[in-house]
């Protein structure tokens, strides 16, 4: 059996890529195990050059992997592009983390005794990694694993496997042991299985739906595994009445139309001060008409096709019910649909008078669409913030240092980000409270859930 790997944006065949068996990902999982005794004893500063190595291989190959991310996702390419710079990102960050891994001593409570506390490896990991970055998901999990001196095989998406390939392949090429990084294809659901029954896999780390993430904790129970989830979001977006808009304007659209509104951080409400709803809606109706929908190989292209069928028609429907609901539609709502050839393209829209009776209120969106409901109080605007069952990502603008220390430290998100449309870095711990998720990737954090901690009582000493 093989997957087929599609063009969202023409429906035209890029690849077919073997799915693997139950017995080979078996056999892959008892090597990374088995290679994890070599790998975990290569000393840090050795690791730490391999990694650069991969990175330079992959900045070196950096328009052959953009390519192969808009083929393979439809996002426009120069978005690609700047994901590779986001992907090498993390691994030359924790190229430098690898080197960074300190223990300590802590003073005993007797003259005989010394105690050292160590870190170590917890041993192979198992990702599982989403359609919508797949060069920069996979080396935001697999860099800080490999720093640490664990072993790596990752199941990308169904529909974006041949970029986690292709950076697997510049691993290898780099020096870094075939069996220390690894990767198999097939259906999550089959190999989420695999992974969480293994006793040979030590932890998992996925990003995806809250569904999922709630599964594979549960699955991962029966042997106790270490688990990092970074799951759904439902990003507001607050702008008070002392704001900037112009730059309001400028950073709603750049955080909530990248990759077609597709990522986990986009901003999916936008609560406005009922002062300057009509100015701001107003502005950014003007600029967002501007976008040029297409193929995402094409020149000048800012909203690519969404993914699949399913989530087009999620996305049409959250339209439907807010107009029926009392939605002013102030630009967009036109699609393009062939499912036939599997494209689905969907305008860049901006949905006026909303309120919290509708889905698009209450549910992820994943599409290029701006809901707009207004708040008169700063209070108001965190409790609607607030009132849902995730929390990774909340946005605010305002020039007012006090709302700005209110909202910072009212809003129940993981991230949190202040008259900022782009937040992510690899040096920041980015992940969410709530539903959205368990443990933080990047920054010095994200090392940490892939290491264990250990202390050495040392007794019969001489005083």
């Amino acid at each position: 059996m093989k997957l087929k790997i599609k063009n969202p944006a023409t429906g035209q065949l890029v690849q077919e890529v073997p799915i693997n068996t139950e017995e080979e990902i078996q056999q892959k999982l008892k090597r990374g195990h088995e290679s994890f005794n070599n790998w975990f004893k290569v000393n840090a500063h050795y690791r730490s050059k391999l990694l650069k190595k991969w990175s330079n291989k992959v900045q070196g190959a950096k328009e052959e992997i953009a390519k192969t991310i808009t083929l393979e996702s439809g996002k426009p390419i120069q978005e690609s592009l700047n994901e590779v710079d986001y992907a090498t990102s993390y691994i030359d960050w924790y190229a430098e983390e690898a080197k960074r891994i300190y223990g300590r001593t802590i003073p005993a409570n007797s003259e005989s005794k010394r105690v050292i506390v160590t870190r170590q490896p917890v041993g192979l990991v198992a990702a599982i990694t989403p359609w919508n970055f797949p060069a920069a998901m996979m080396t935001r999990k697999a860099a800080p694993a490999l720093a640490a001196g664990c072993t790596f095989i990752i199941k990308p998406a169904e529909n974006t496997p041949l970029t986690t390939i292709k950076l697997v392949q510049l691993a290898h090429e780099a020096g870094i042991p075939e069996d220390v990084v690894q990767y198999v294809n097939g259906y999550g659901n089959e190999v989420g299985k695999l992974f969480t029954a293994s006793t040979y896999v030590k932890k998992i780390t996925f990003t995806g739906s809250t569904t999922v993430g709630k599964l594979l904790m549960k699955d991962s129970a029966d042997t106790v595994k270490h688990i990092s989830l970074e799951l759904g979001g439902h990003a507001p977006l607050i702008i008070s009445e002392d704001a900037d808009i112009d730059f309001a304007v400028s950073q709603t659209i750049a955080s909530k139309f990248r990759n077609a509104g597709q990522t986990c951080i986009c901003v999916n409400r936008v609560l406005v001060h009922e002062n300057i709803v009509d100015e701001f809606s107003e502005k950014l109706t003007k600029e967002v008409v501007k976008l040029k929908v297409g193929n995402g190989l094409e020149k000048d292209i800012n909203i690519g096709p969404i993914i699949n069928e399913k989530g087009f028609d999620k996305i049409i429907y959250q339209i439907n019910d807010a107009m029926q609901k009392g939605a002013e539609v102030l630009c967009g709502n036109n699609y393009n649909a062939n499912r036939d050839a599997g494209c689905f393209f969907i305008h860049p829209t901006v949905l006026k008078n909303v309120n919290e009776n509708m889905a698009i209120m209450q549910e992820e969106t994943f599409g290029p669409v701006i809901p707009l409901t207004t708040f008169k109080e700063i209070e108001e605007a965190v409790e609607i913030a607030n009132s849902t069952p995730y929390g990774l990502a909340a946005y605010f603008f305002t020039n007012d240092y006090r709302t700005g220390a209110y909202f910072h430290e009212n809003l129940d998100f993981g991230i949190v980000s202040w008259n900022d449309g782009a937040p992510s870095a690899a040096h920041t711990p980015f992940g969410g409270m709530k539903e959205s998720g368990l443990g933080r990737e990047g920054g010095i954090e994200g090392i940490e859930s892939y290491l264990e901690t250990k202390y050495l009582s040392i007794g019969g000493l001489k005083k």
